[in-house]
């Protein structure tokens, strides 16, 4: 499992594949912390309907972005 750096808190999607109606490929989505997801190699992403859901981390590709474009993200979550 890759340990994921606590400071990403946003992902792009790379593979929505089973979750084509939660998740677009190629987005950018807000992280939420949860430790005990991690440890089982999942993300807390909000989600297309809004709401926070676990997905496996194996679908996103975590981001390192100056604050002003992650301030940006977190802001429309």
């Amino acid at each position: 499992m890759k340990e994921q750096d606590p400071n990403h808190r946003i992902a792009i999607c790379v593979d929505n594949t089973d979750y084509e109606m939660s998740l677009e490929r190629r987005k950018v989505y807000p992280i939420l912390p949860d430790a005990d997801a991690e440890c089982d190699d999942y993300v807390r992403i909000i989600d297309e309907t809004g709401e926070d859901y676990l997905f496996p981390a194996s679908r996103f590709v975590f981001l390192t972005v100056p604050t002003e474009v992650e301030e940006a993200v977190l802001a429309k979550a």
